[in-house]
């Protein structure tokens, strides 16, 4: 007798399309990353400098040119958006937002890095060699120029950009944090590396890195409470869940309003911003300059897809916490602003100040010229603070940077060219025409006057109180005499006038011909779940 044996079924298990040339830039910078540490490990201390330039830049441009090849092959259609897709199960959106924002954040890492570079205006470098050092201390002076040179830094750049790179184009909610962390954790590291006022460095990488850890519990949560809302953490689950779940919407609610606390968090927004003014002054310069750029555009477009994608059926619900949010954050910073003396501190508090404008692009999702104008703005904002922080760093007194406002007095009758480029970038910021930063507020008010009308008057509001602050610095440096011990203008390196050259390229381009990067925008105003 022959005992037949059924067959166990064969358990099959899908595997996901996963598109390793749409994470080229990534890879890319990620791989420079990697091959920056191995410089630290492997090259003489004497020669590491150069070798991580070239390992960076090549990296950063390198990315750079994969994100616009890949759109040209993708996005750049007849029909906007024909190339958007998805990628890794779902994971990472493959649309013109995407790679609009990669290559925003890319184009700013390189001025950043450049900034990072600049190897003549302080002793080496503006980053310190060791964490135990004193500035004048014995074991400073003993240590030779070339040993003077903080070379760690550039891979956590590169480390930290990836995570950017990332972090607007995640479709999953875990994802989103995993780019969160690795975007972070060295930009608190590279806070607390100022080559002076070390006390003043550290404490604002501890401020950075326990308010951060804290944000980072919140959006965490908010995660777990979502999945359990949604049973996904996809973001087009949950905008399905919204549509058809039948739990109870406290899970909804409570989950997104967590989550928006870290992503409003990482962006500098009131009423989250407290860590903003602090960990500015006490950054190294050019680290700051980084952050405020790059930072800012990553966490606007990580908030712009959960809003327009996750939660584009609840809008109204979560309108008014635009509306509150944007509101708090153009007040704060235009307020506070008004009370500050370092000019540090002043860029901070104008930095909330456009987080708020910012947020007018988010209060109408039904709105492509919304995206579109959150896109330009995030360009022309990019480059003027860089162009800024990177000024700043040129004047000095024996102790470092002048940022007090009474050692800009008379600025004008020492150097008049350095408080002409302020004065650019200045107005700039304040929103005066024939300037990126009027082409910016007015594209971004102009979407958000339909459907918030009453936001805007506050906008223009507390756009005229700003442009108070903006023009007392310029008032300062052409209309008063300078003080007798005042500081000296340095002569900038390559790298730092390359940079200054690009921002002022950009802030009068965008301004007097703002057009092609506006069309640009608008053509990748696509947005896929």
């Amino acid at each position: 007798m022959t005992l037949a044996t059924a067959a166990a079924p064969i358990l099959t298990i899908p595997t996901p399309h996963v598109d390793y040339q749409a994470l080229l830039p990534v890879f890319i910078v990620l791989g420079a990353a990697l091959v920056g540490v191995l410089v630290e490990a492997a090259v003489p201390r004497t020669e590491r400098f150069p070798a991580q330039l070239v390992v960076t830049f090549g990296g950063l441009v390198g990315g750079l040119i994969a994100v616009v090849a890949e759109h040209s092959t993708r996005v750049a259609t007849p029909t906007p958006g024909d190339g958007a897709s998805v990628s890794f199960a779902g994971s990472l959106a493959l649309d013109g937002v995407g790679y609009f924002l990669q290559g925003t954040i890319l184009a700013l890492a390189i001025v950043g890095t450049l900034l990072i570079a600049e190897r003549s205006v302080d002793v080496a470098s503006p980053i310190v060699a060791s964490a135990a050092l004193v500035v004048g201390s014995p074991d400073d002076r003993r240590l030779a120029l070339s040993e003077r040179v903080q070379t760690e830094i550039f891979p956590m750049l590169l480390f930290a950009v990836s995570g950017m790179l990332v972090f607007p184009v995640a479709n999953n909610l875990i994802l989103l944090f995993v780019a969160l962390e690795v975007l972070s954790l060295p930009l608190y590291l590279m806070a607390g590396m100022a080559r002076r006022r070390r006390l003043l460095s550290q404490e604002a990488a501890m401020k950075y890195f326990l308010l951060g850890a804290f944000a980072s519990a919140f959006l965490l949560y908010g995660i777990a409470l979502l999945y359990g809302y949604a049973n996904t953490v996809d973001l087009p689950g949950i905008l399905a869940a919204t549509r058809a779940s039948g739990k109870s919407d406290v899970l909804l609610y409570a989950g997104m309003g967590l989550l928006l606390v870290g992503l409003l968090f990482k962006a500098g927004i009131a009423p989250f911003h407290s860590w903003t003014p602090d960990v500015y002054q006490g950054s190294p310069t050019p680290v700051t300059a980084f952050m405020a750029a790059c930072t800012k555009v990553a966490a606007f477009g990580a908030l712009l897809r959960v809003l327009f994608v996750a939660f584009n059926t609840t809008s109204w619900d979560w309108r008014p916490l635009i509306w509150a949010a944007s509101i708090a954050s153009m007040v704060v910073g235009a307020v506070l602003a008004l009370t500050q003396t370092d000019l540090k501190r002043i860029l901070a508090y104008s930095s909330i100040s456009h987080a708020g404008f910012l947020l007018l692009g988010l209060v109408d999702v039904t709105r492509k010229d919304s995206i579109q104008g959150v896109l330009f703005y995030l360009v022309a904002y990019g480059f003027t603070v860089l162009a800024a922080f990177g000024l700043l760093m040129l004047v000095r007194n024996a102790d470092g940077e002048a940022t007090h406002l009474s050692q800009w007095t008379g600025l004008a009758k020492k150097s008049p060219i350095a408080a002409l480029l302020m004065t650019d970038f200045l107005l700039s910021m304040a929103g005066i025409p024939l300037t990126a930063g009027f082409s910016a507020k007015f594209i971004v008010f102009r979407a958000a006057y339909h459907s918030a009308a009453p936001l805007v008057v506050i906008a223009l509001i507390c756009s005229a109180i700003a442009a108070f602050f903006y023009l007392r610095i310029i008032v300062l440096m052409f209309f008063a005499d300078p003080p007798e011990d005042g500081p000296t203008i340095a002569v900038p390196g390559w790298s730092t006038t390359v940079a200054l050259t690009l921002g002022v390229f950009a802030t009068v381009f965008l301004g007097i011909f703002p057009e092609p990067i506006i069309k640009l925008a608008g053509h990748m105003s696509v947005l896929v779940g």
